[in-house]
């Protein structure tokens, strides 16, 4: 989970690769509707996300041996509905600065989210809570070292 340029889809991918369970990017999961909106530079609101979610969650749920899911789940609601669709659910919480995450997404080619969103999504982040499952890794570390740790912490606690 995170924001725009967190690395989600990199470290998630890697991260399923360790554990040998499929890797979902939820951004292919929104609607051409959330598509459009996003890529006119327009947040998304609460209704927006809500069936994005639900299929988010059943992704995860239709997965026998589990799944990683790059999924930004922005806020503590939003982790809610993912974990009551897919009870077990586990977040990594990939966080960096605003500096790091814009040069990231500008960097980007062929990519919906315009670097317009990104305050927007940093405003709307409501942080993992003590009594929520998962952890928060710093994007300075290697790609490789995230979903290394990740996977490691993800098995000790199973």
């Amino acid at each position: 989970m995170g924001v725009a340029g967190c690395g989600k889809s990199t470290v998630g991918s890697l991260l399923a690769r360790l554990l040998g369970v499929p890797f979902v990017d939820a951004d292919g999961l929104h609607p051409p509707a959330n598509v459009a909106r996003m890529s006119a530079g327009v947040p998304l609101t609460d209704a927006d996300r809500a069936p994005w979610l639900a299929s988010v969650a059943a992704e995860v749920a239709a997965a026998p041996t589990g799944a990683v899911v790059a999924c930004s789940a922005l806020r503590r609601r939003y982790r809610d509905a993912l974990r009551a669709g897919a009870p077990g659910t586990v977040f990594v919480h990939l966080t960096g600065t605003r500096e790091v995450l814009a040069a990231r997404i500008g960097a980007r080619i062929d990519h919906f989210m315009p670097p317009a969103l990104l305050d927007s999504q940093l405003a709307t982040l409501e942080p993992l809570d003590d009594d929520e499952p998962g952890w928060v890794l710093n994007i300075t570390w290697p790609a490789e070292e995230l979903a290394a740790t990740a996977a490691e912490r993800l098995l000790r606690a199973a």
